[in-house]
């Protein structure tokens, strides 16, 4: 009996030993005394920084269309970071921005196990009845890029400073036509986008306070009368509604190469933009008497234009930029901790003021288009050629 006693308290001195070891955790990670370990390693994670995310769950992702360039990637973007931080990823892409197959998507991401939310809404006011959904289940909720509004399940918002953008966008006017000092009057004509999207009224909002003064005082003169965000919407930021739009302007004011001087078109994306840009082409318009041009989003067929003489600017958000700030917000709330947020000021969706990151936007031109672009590794030479 000595010997069989001995023999047992041998063996669970070893089977101790190498439950506490740390040569083999593959191995040990099921075993009882593993667990007290996990938490004190995930609790110092957030002290380093640096760390990466820990992973683990199901995230649902929700593009409104796949028929803009801009939606694909960051979709794809949101998918690979998301997978190589250790989640597994439902991404789903409503249609043509068609609402109802929005909402039937998140519906079934609510119902189907995902853990947290990335949605960006197709018209930010649609989604309050499916997200009470995500909010009785705890699923938290992180609006990508556009705003939801009306909804109190917003945990966090993720964008881009797009009050700025339309800011970049009126200041590049402004001094290409240097308006503080040329004697003008110099015609303009105004083009933002869908009126659901609530980005519209930061990207119009901002354009407008750099511009308005000038329109004011008869500097910049908008023949078509047409200055109110209404006015100067475009459906689905659609080029197609953009170039009908541009194409009546242009027939109804008798802009032309050799008739009405048109100096600048606002444009609040590259969609809008390549829609005017086909319009003026086929009134005659060529590089050399184009008007001033904007645009938002460096769309690959802008980039060309923008090569070629076409169009003046894009603003550059670099997608990559906010699917990573993104997925750490994801990682900070399956972890139960705070994620990193930089406004708490700035928007408000109708239930309250929802905590937002805001990433940089940058200027891009013929003169830096291939450091932000090409160097970046963002597109290739040929993507643009």
């Amino acid at each position: 009996m000595k010997k069989i006693l001995a023999s047992i308290l041998a063996s669970a001195m070893m089977l101790s030993l190498a439950a506490c070891g740390g040569s083999a955790p593959a191995e040990s990670s099921s075993a009882a005394p593993a667990a007290p370990a996990a938490p004190a390693a995930s609790s110092e994670a957030p002290a380093g920084g640096d760390a990466a995310p820990a992973g683990g769950g199901k995230v649902g992702v929700s593009m409104p269309t796949q028929s803009l360039q801009r939606w694909n990637q960051d979709g794809s973007n949101m998918k690979a970071e998301l997978e190589a931080a250790g989640y597994e990823v439902d991404l789903q892409y409503a249609g043509d921005n068609d609402i109802p197959t929005q909402v039937s998507q998140l519906e079934n991401m609510i119902s189907n196990g995902c853990e947290a939310l990335v949605v960006a809404a197709i018209d930010g006011s649609s989604l309050t009845e499916v997200l009470k959904g995500a909010k009785d289940a705890g699923i938290p909720v992180i609006s990508y890029d556009r705003l939801i509004m009306n909804s109190d399940a917003i945990s966090y918002y993720a964008t881009f400073d797009n009050y700025k953008v339309g800011t970049f966008q009126g200041n590049f006017i402004k001094d290409a036509l240097d308006l503080d000092n040329a004697e003008g009057p110099f015609n303009i004509e105004l083009v933002t986008g869908s009126p659901d999207d609530n980005n519209v009224n930061f990207f119009f909002g901002g354009a407008m306070d750099v511009l308005k003064p000038y329109m004011d005082s008869g500097k910049l003169v908008v023949l078509s009368g047409q200055t109110e965000k209404a006015q100067c919407a475009t459906p689905n930021w659609s080029a197609e509604e953009s170039q009908k739009r541009m194409e009546n302007l242009i027939t109804s004011n008798g802009y032309g190469p050799e008739g009405t001087k048109l100096d600048a078109v606002l444009c609040s994306n590259d969609s809008t933009s390549y829609g005017v840009q086909n319009a003026l082409t086929a009134a005659g318009y060529t590089a050399e008497n184009m008007p001033v041009i904007t645009g938002q989003d460096c769309d690959k067929p802008n980039v060309k234009n923008i090569v070629a003489g076409l169009q003046d600017m894009s603003v550059f958000k670099d997608t990559r930029t906010l699917a990573s700030q993104v997925v750490k917000m994801v990682d900070a709330v399956m972890q139960g901790t705070e994620p990193e947020i930089n406004d708490t000021e700035t928007y408000d969706n109708g239930t309250g003021i929802i905590p937002s990151y805001l990433c940089d936007p940058v200027i891009c031109t013929v003169d830096n288009y291939k450091e932000l672009l090409i160097d970046s590794g963002y597109y290739t030479e040929a993507d643009v050629a």
